[in-house]
């Protein structure tokens, strides 16, 4: 069996499990949070989420784990078959990480503190967020799904992607994610409706109060 090291409030560590329950993986999990040593046992750099295979290998890196679920038990994929569209998928998925995600991610300490960013941290933030937005407009279809009618590793990704701009974006930069990418807002809230997103969601908010106490001890 599968054991998925991290904890639930987790975005990354999210869309490793929704995978998991997507393709209906029997796994564990086991909670840990970053800056615990035990943690190097699973992940080289100490990052969240790690996994460890059946067979006892250890796997870092969301995009890593993702691909190999998906070449390991591909009997309900989450990517096409073609190689092509399979790129595709990937396309939207690392644009999604790294111009929607990572950016945003660096006015989480402001929100989370209650205060307002620096001017030209929030203009550096807007510029990457606005180029991702442009590409998503692009390149997403949103029919219903982003890449067309089945889910796929994009989705899953962009949902929880989306945490950290929904969080951050309209009281630093009064920018509102959802309006900015068409589709999106009703994409969105489909994707909120199964029966996978509401079992990861329940579980993140059951782990928000400890997952805020660590932060504030480890910062005491």
């Amino acid at each position: 069996m599968i054991t998925l090291y991290g904890f639930a409030y987790s975005n990354y560590y999210n869309i490793v499990k929704h995978a998991l329950l997507a393709k209906g993986i029997d796994f564990e999990e086991h909670k840990v949070y970053p800056g615990d040593a035990s943690l190097l046992e699973s992940s080289p750099l100490g990052k969240i989420p790690a996994i460890r295979t059946a067979k006892g290998a250890t796997l870092s890196e969301t995009s890593v784990i993702l691909d190999y679920l998906e070449d390991a038990y591909p009997d309900t994929p989450l990517l096409p078959t073609d190689a092509e569209a399979r790129g595709k998928v990937r396309q939207l998925a690392k644009i999604t990480e790294l111009y929607l995600e990572l950016p945003a991610r660096r006015l989480l300490p402001f929100a989370l503190g209650g205060r307002q960013a620096p001017d030209a941290v929030k203009e550096e933030v807007r510029v990457v967020l606005e180029r991702g937005i442009g590409a998503i407009n692009t390149l997403a279809q949103f029919s219903p799904y982003c890449c067309g009618s089945a889910l796929t590793t994009a989705d899953i990704t962009l949902r929880y992607a989306l945490a950290i701009p929904k969080l951050v974006g309209p009281g630093q930069l009064g920018m509102d994610i959802l309006a900015a990418i068409d589709g999106l807002a009703e994409w969105d809230a489909m994707m909120g409706e199964g029966e996978v997103a509401g079992k990861v969601d329940a579980d993140m908010q059951a782990n928000r109060d400890e997952f805020m106490a660590y932060v504030a001890k480890m910062q005491a």
